[in-house]
This record gives structure tokens, C-alpha cells and sequence, in this order.
């Protein structure tokens, strides 16, 4: 009989690519998921993993086995969603993956609050990168992600995959204190040229958004600085080592040298709540989702959106 966790350590590292990666999504250590592998290889008498490099390969049989886990664990899945809703009571383990700025801004009051009103609901959360996220719910790796896209790059929902809006989060311009874009009531996008930038990686969504946008606008970014979290982006800002567009959720108060301005037309990103269609009747996931958008309503100051619609109701 093959031990169902092993099969999920397996299955984790067929997602993650790496034995550290699955460790990190699991939450365990990476040591105890080369057990957990070693121990299912000995079971199946298989070869499972093979060294290349530094890291580590899924051999044929290795790739098979994991797509039958994949398919053992949705139908646990649907016995403990049928339990739980039989219940009538969000309980057991819930996880949560988001991407950074949520994980800071939003998702600390969220947990909380579930942990306050359910102590039967263990969620988990992991911050990762919003289009990883969506591919984690798919592949039944994580039970729920709060992702966001842009105008330019719409999120996709695939095949079996439903979401939330959780609600609208505007982003702001922000210049070194001093700057003659301080004085301005409003900056249009035409009135760019010849800043000096500092964004995150080629790759990520807010790059992408300014590169494109400026070149709509005739205009070629000067990037200066590259950064990954916001944080480091806006104390390059501060120093006058260039501007940049920054959302404001996890953002923070900015500090002395930095000065938020108006972009018309401004830059907006939606943020959403996305779970597997096998799970959506889980009281844990209807009540995490009505969480997110409440806390984002309550929280939201001008220019950021409360969500169009409310959470997924239990039948």
C-alpha cells in the first residue's frame, strides 16, 4: 500500500522542481522530503530522483507516479470538502499561498481573524510569486491564492480553477521629495520622458506594465535601478536615485525624501482569490474568501476598490 504523504512529497517536488522548493510548500524540512522519497522508493522499488547538478531530475517512472498522486489527492480532497461541509464549520488545514505585498499588507489581519473565529481552521500561508500561485491551486498544491494582474496582462483562470475579486488596488508615482513633479496636481504619462527609473526584474508583471506602457506613449524607459520589493524600490526613490510606479497595498508610509504623486491615467491592479472548483463548496475557502474581500473593504482608502461581488455562498 503506497503511504499517501510520501506520494505528496513526491507529487510536491514534480510542482516545485526541487526537494527544497516542495519542503518550503509542504512546510517541512527539506532533509524529511529526501525521506519521505527515499522511504516511497524503497516501497515501489523504483529509482524516483536522479542527481543533476546540484539538484535533482524525476525519472519517467517517477513523472507517472506523480501524476496518479495528483489524482489521489483530488479525491481526498472531495472527502474531507464533503466532511467538512457536512460539518457546517470551517476546520482542518487550510493553505494559502499569496504574493508578497499581500502577504505583508493584506494577509496578517486575514489570519488572524480566521484564527480568532475558527480554531478548528489551520491555514498556512506562503508568499509566492502571483503566477506561480495560480498554477499551485491547479495542480492541488495549495488550497488558495491571492494573486492580481494588470490591464496589460489579464490573470487566466485555467480548467477547473474559480476566483474571487478581492478588489482594486491603485498604484502610485513615486519621486524623490524635491522633484518638480511635486509640485503638479496631476503627471500624464507623456510628461515622462527623461526619468530615470527603478523597477523590479525584467519578467515581472510591473516591469512589463512600465516598459509597455511608456513605449505606447512614444517613450523609452531609462531603468536606472533594479530591485525586487517594493520596500528596497522606494528607499532608491528617497536617496534621488530615480522614480517609480509603486501599488500601494503593502507599501507602507512612505519615508522622508520619498513623495507620492498622481499618474493620469493611473495604473491599477486587481487582486484575487482563486481556489480549486473541487473545493468550492469548503466552508474553510467560502469563509477565507468573504475574509479577504471584508478586510480589504474595510481597509481600502481612496482609490483602492472594494470587490464587485461577494464571496462564494455554501449551498
Amino acid at each position: 500500500m503506497l503511504d499517501l504523504s510520501r506520494l505528496r512529497a513526491l507529487h510536491a517536488v514534480s510542482v516545485h522542481g526541487s526537494v527544497a522548493g516542495a519542503a518550503a510548500a509542504l512546510g517541512y524540512t527539506p532533509s524529511a522530503v529526501s525521506q519521505q522519497i527515499a522511504k516511497l522508493e524503497r516501497e515501489t522499488r523504483t529509482t524516483l530522483l536522479e542527481r543533476r547538478g546540484r539538484g535533482v531530475a524525476l525519472t519517467d517512472e517517477a513523472r507517472h507516479l506523480a501524476g496518479t498522486a495528483q489524482e489521489l489527492l483530488a479525491i481526498v480532497e472531495r472527502a474531507e470538502t464533503t466532511l467538512e461541509e457536512r460539518r457546517g464549520q470551517p476546520s482542518g488545514l487550510l493553505t494559502v499561498a499569496a504574493f508578497a505585498s499581500a502577504a505583508r499588507g493584506l494577509l496578517p489581519g486575514v489570519l488572524a481573524e480566521l484564527a480568532d473565529r475558527h480554531p478548528a481552521l489551520d491555514v498556512r500561508l506562503t508568499e509566492v510569486d502571483p503566477h506561480l500561485s495560480v498554477d499551485l491551486v491547479a495542480r492541488g498544491v495549495t488550497d488558495l491564492a491571492v494573486a492580481h494582474d494588470w490591464d496589460i496582462a489579464p490573470l487566466p483562470a485555467p480548467e477547473g480553477v474559480e476566483q474571487a475579486v478581492i478588489g482594486e488596488d491603485l498604484c502610485d508615482l513615486v519621486v524623490p521629495a524635491g522633484h518638480p513633479f511635486t509640485a503638479r496636481r496631476v503627471v500624464r504619462r507623456t510628461d515622462l520622458a527623461g526619468q530615470r527609473w527603478v523597477c523590479q526584474p525584467p519578467g515581472r508583471v510591473c516591469h512589463d506594465w512600465l516598459v509597455r506602457t511608456l513605449r505606447t506613449a512614444g517613450l523609452e524607459p531609462d531603468i536606472a535601478h533594479v530591485a525586487e520589493e517594493n520596500h528596497t524600490i522606494v528607499a532608491l526613490v528617497a536617496a534621488g536615485l530615480g522614480v517609480a510606479v509603486v501599488p500601494r497595498l503593502g507599501t507602507g508610509a512612505l519615508p522622508a525624501g520619498a513623495v507620492a504623486v498622481r499618474l493620469e491615467p493611473g495604473p491599477v491592479r486587481r487582486l484575487y482569490a482563486l481556489w480549486r472548483t473541487g473545493a468550492a463548496r469548503r466552508p474553510a475557502i467560502t469563509e477565507a474568501v468573504r475574509v479577504l474581500q471584508a478586510r480589504w473593504a474595510a481597509s481600502a482608502p481612496p482609490g483602492r476598490g472594494a470587490p464587485s461581488g461577494g464571496p462564494p455562498e455554501c449551498p
